[in-house]
């Protein structure tokens, strides 16, 4: 009942069943039949696939019962009651898969192969049900073994190593990849026999009848799609209850792993499989011969696919037309089509009905614009008037601008009337210069708030310029498309990826990466980082210096556009440095999309490391109160010298100011820094760490609060902060020092001791390490310290010369592991993201665009884009119930301004008024007499604090009832809105330094006539969003 059971059976073969005849495998599956009792043959699945080596098992529930744990012990911790909670989860969910899966096979497969049935080809059947029964066996072998781990669990408490021997095979990623692949086939299988068959219809639909749940054939079928997902979620809250210290601890983790990467591979078999149908379904709708052909080429690719709503404008600004269209964009090319969803309700009610498509237009990618409006007032509203009297066709809500046009035309008639008032001889208290001028302040803030809703309603549309067909006179004339997209991230996702598979087509990324040939196949776009640009730096006089790290300080600008934000490089400074006489670093803008050199700031010595500091997160309200009061100091970075010093800067923007000097006691060059909540560690040349303090409450750190640890004789190679704790490298060891007892404790990295260890890096569970000799890269356990892995790099590339080449730098980023060597070429290794061991999971690639030198250092940019880019509301429809100083009523209608009514009033509805006013709630305080058509002693005084309208308020503003919109000075607070939902987009770019730029396999380029340089190579990645 063990789920090696196949391995255990074919040591106990006779010798006859293990030669390599013709009938081998014929004579082994009868030996094993013959030893095994309750294996038995298989009918063959779909046509023209292969089962060699699959056999049906039928598990008797007599001799297995189900896993069942038993009654929970006295005296559990609290920890171990979790764990016994989860693990009862792991096994309700187990159990009710196997329901499902046997459900298909017993209620829908089963009676549709019956002799005696008619209702489908039998051929049929077993295509739909392709791999269904090999799914069933896998995890009926799953159950066996958990009921046995749950029955001895109170003993043991150990379920990850029983994940990773049942899960890591690769019988479960071929059973699975099979279904998966054969998925999107099956449903139009079963579609298609709904249509022709309406026997088979009814069988369907007697079978969802009469079961307890209601459940469809579909929602049965697609729940194998759905199981290694949940399966992770369960290891994920089994590993966050299990102590460091517990025996399952690295089981789990390896089985998070093993889960992670299992599930990675499916998904891209689901996605290959869905791109195929998608491909497919838009090639048979395609008459056009050149189209039909790029269709069923190789070399495409479907980078994204979507349903958006076109919108047509008219010349007033109504809505022509507003239709949903399928848009695709391909490596080259990007493809509008017009949507048919047209098919039976009682079809779709039990299968998805994949649409038909019809091809409406297709362009060039190249030669597609992305056009953005209304970012910059004064040109884009010239722009949008010179628009509106050549075509009908719109950039954007024309009745926003018109709005905006009357607006500041009605403020530029109300300054001028404020400045008649200024001229009057006489006093009134309800027409003077502090009246006219809160209606100037009440328009001003109206002309803001249809900025920013303009801005927001250009957040969801996105606007194509596409090519059209010549004039008559032969010149060029391009269209402009506008997409209405469900949210602003749809938007930014879109224009980020045009921007990307454009960059995708230079030369030097075409191909920019080198892998092995089947995996060309299965990557998925832009899978593979793009080379942006590549820039020299430091001047030509400075030939000597040599590149030896950079760091990135992250900052928001808010001048940048949404389009703008969306395909530049993530927002910030990039801190260069470089070796020699005197040191210097160079900082560099990359809130464009090339970077570019703004500021050069001397040092005193040589520069040695860079670390960024990330700013302290307030843990009480107390402290973020004290924190938003205090005067910002920026970023922290602090720079250790040759001389022994650390200077630590506060940078705002490229204003550079040194804050504090830290010396070391030992007066040695500073080699690395690293920091932590409550520490910064120093590794210095003499083989020792420095340790400082964090002062109480602040920023920095305590100049007097250095502590020396010493590790050995050599230099400290490399720093790496785990929590508050430091893995500090001194020749072949490393050693873990806890920040705040100084404890310390050492492990050998490799048995060489003239290999000393030059780079360190973590994820998840794991730290991979590199050496200053051999090509070779250690992973180990973070909290066993054990080696779980080596990976030999130079195997892994043609191009690399085996034994003359050493790991120079080293870095982890979004699931790839990047590697720089000694010659220049740069290797990536996919990994796993999640808690688990950051094994190396797969082929790896190695970039055709290289330097001629070592890669001096890889460093990763990364930021968030602004929060108030992706808020899809503006202010209006926000929800101004913050009460005013002097407690006024903020009231504001959503539906006077919102976005998405395109319509303007009809003549017959009562217009809109607006009650101008900014600060004065009541005029009643004012010197001066009421000027008033009514007799004075009508005119009830209003108290100053009254939420109702006095009669002179009404007698200034001509309105006799309430407005319909308050116009208030006091602005939503951006920082509170939607904070519970808010999405995070962050962009990310990888950047390596090192001399000249080369590109491998090319004759003529392969040699380097800049190789003297330095040059930064800047490789951007997609856009990825998280809650």
């Amino acid at each position: 009942s063990h789920p090696n059971w196949s391995r255990q059976t074919t040591n106990h073969l006779e010798p006859e069943d293990l030669n390599g005849t013709k009938d081998s495998l014929e004579k082994t599956k009868l030996a094993m039949i013959r030893k095994v009792s309750f294996l038995q043959r298989k009918d063959s699945a779909g046509e023209g696939k292969d089962d060699a080596g699959y056999m049906d098992v039928s598990v008797y529930e007599l001799r297995h019962p189900p896993p069942q744990l038993c009654p929970m012990p006295e005296g559990l911790s609290s920890q171990q009651v979790v764990r016994r909670l989860i693990l009862s989860s792991i096994v309700q969910s187990e159990s009710s898969y196997l329901d499902s899966l046997k459900r298909i096979l017993q209620e829908y497969q089963k009676p549709l192969l019956e002799p005696q049935s008619c209702i489908l080809n039998p051929k049929k059947v077993r295509q739909i049900f392709y791999r269904l029964q090999e799914i069933h066996q896998c995890h009926s072998m799953f159950q066996i073994a958990l009921a046995s781990r749950v029955a001895e669990w109170d003993h043991s408490e150990r379920i990850g190593d029983l994940f990773v021997a049942s899960f890591s095979k690769s019988m479960v990623l071929n059973v699975y990849s099979d279904y998966i692949n054969n998925f999107t086939n099956a449903m139009a299988l079963i579609k298609k026999a709904c249509m022709s068959k309406p026997v088979f219809l009814d069988f369907l639909k007697k079978k969802q009848a009469s079961s307890p749940d209601r459940i469809t054939l579909y929602g049965l079928m697609v729940k194998p799609i759905q199981r290694f997902p949940q399966f992770i979620l369960l290891l994920q809250d089994m590993l966050k209850n299990t102590p460091k210290s517990h025996t399952d601890r690295l089981p789990l983790q390896l089985a998070l792993t093993e889960l992670e990467t299992l599930a990675e591979k499916l998904n891209e078999q689901k996605r290959l499989a869905d791109q195929e149908a998608e491909i497919q379904q838009l090639a048979h709708s395609v008459g056009d011969r050149s189209l039909h052909k790029l269709l069923n080429s190789e070399q495409r690719q479907l980078i994204q696919c979507e349903l958006l709503t076109e919108i047509v404008y008219g010349d007033k600004g109504q809505v022509l037309k507003s239709k949903e269209r399928k848009v695709f964009l391909l490596n080259d090319t990007l493809i509008c089509a017009n949507v048919n969803l047209k098919g039976s309700p009682d079809i779709s009610s039990l299968v998805l009905v994949g649409p038909k498509y019809m091809v409406k237009w297709c362009a060039p990618l190249l030669q597609t614009q992305v056009v953005e409006v209304g970012q910059d007032s004064l040109q884009s509203r010239t722009a949008r008037r010179q628009s509106s009297t050549s075509s009908k066709v719109f950039l954007g809500p024309p009745r926003l601008y018109q709005e905006l046009e009357e607006l500041q035309h009605d403020l530029a008639v109300v300054e001028e009337v404020s400045l008649l008032v200024g001229t009057l001889n006489g006093t009134y208290q309800n027409l003077n210069t502090t009246v006219s001028q809160d209606w100037c302040l009440a328009l001003q803030r109206l002309i803001r708030l249809k900025e920013e809703e303009i801005q927001n309603a250009n957040k969801c549309r996105l606007r194509l310029s596409v090519p059209g067909k010549p004039d008559k006179s032969g010149r060029p004339v391009s269209i402009m498309v506008v997409f209405n997209t469900p949210s602003p991230i749809c938007k930014i996702s879109w224009v980020n990826r045009l921007h990307l598979a454009k960059i995708a087509q230079r030369q030097e990324n075409t191909p920019g990466w080198e892998c092995a040939a089947e995996d060309w196949k299965t990557k998925a776009p832009f899978s593979c980082p793009l080379l942006t640009c590549k820039l020299p730096v430091f001047s030509s006089k400075t030939q000597t210096l040599k590149l030896e790290a950079a760091l990135h300080s992250p900052s928001q600008s808010n001048l940048l556009g949404f389009c703008t934000a969306s395909t530049s490089l993530p927002q910030g400074y990039l801190w260069v440095r470089g070796t020699s006489n005197h040191g210097q670093v160079d900082i560099f803008s990359l809130n464009r999309a090339t970077p570019r050199l703004v500021k050069t700031v001397p040092m005193r010595a040589p520069v040695l490391c860079l670390e960024y500091v990330k700013e302290l997160c307030p843990s009480t309200e107390k402290e973020a109160k004290k924190a938003h009061t205090a005067a910002k100091i920026g970023n922290i970075i602090c720079v250790g010298l040759q001389d022994s010093s650390i200077h630590v800067f506060s940078s705002v923007d490229t204003a550079v100011q040194c804050l504090l000097t830290l010396v070391n006691l030992d007066s040695c060059p500073v080699l690395c820094l690293k920091h932590s909540l409550s520490f910064l560690f120093a590794g210095l040349a003499s083989g020792k760490v420095a340790v400082y303090h964090r002062r109480t409450g602040g920023e920095l750190w305590d100049v007097d609060s250095c502590k020396l640890v010493s590790l050995g004789s050599e230099p400290v190679g490399s720093l790496l902060t785990l929590e508050d704790a430091v893995w500090a490298s001194c020749a072949n060891q490393v050693t873990v020092i806890q920040g705040s007892s100084l404890h310390t404790q050492s492990f050998e990295a490799h048995s060489d001791p003239g290999c000393s260890v030059s780079h360190m890096v973590r994820s998840g569970g794991g730290v991979w390490m590199a050496f200053t000799d051999g090509s070779s890269i250690h992973l180990f356990h973070t909290e066993t310290l054990e080696p779980l892995q080596e990976v030999n790099v130079s195997t892994h590339a043609a191009h690399l010369t085996p034994g003359q080449v050493y790991v120079s730098s080293l870095l982890i980023c979004q699931g790839l592991l990047w590697v720089g060597t000694s010659q220049g070429i740069i290797l990536t290794f996919p990994v796993p993201t999640l808690e688990g061991i950051p094994k190396i999971t797969g082929k790896g690639m190695s970039s055709l665009n290289a330097h001629c030198g070592p890669v001096d250092f890889l460093v990763s940019t990364s930021s968030t884009l602004a929060s108030d880019l992706l808020r899809r509301d503006s202010i209006l429809n926000g929800s101004e119930e913050s009460k005013a100083d002097d407690g006024g009523v903020h009231r504001l209608e959503q539906s006077s301004y919102h976005q998405d009514t395109e319509v303007p009033p009809s003549r017959e509805e009562k217009p809109k008024r607006l009650l101008l006013q900014y600060r004065l709630h009541s005029t009643c305080q004012l010197p001066g007499k009421l000027l008033s058509a009514q007799p004075e002693q009508g005119n009830p005084r209003a108290p100053t604090d009254s939420l109702e309208h006095s009669p002179e308020d009404g007698s200034i503003y001509e309105v006799s009832e309430d407005p319909d919109v308050w116009v208030r000075g006091r602005p939503v607070e951006l920082g509170k809105e939607g904070e519970a939902r808010r999405s995070k987009v962050t962009s990310t770019a990888i950047v390596s330094g090192g001399r000249g730029h080369r590109r491998i396999g090319q004759t003529t380029a392969d040699t380097c006539s800049d190789s003297t340089e330095n040059t930064l190579l800047v490789w951007q990645l997609p856009l990825t969003l998280s809650q």
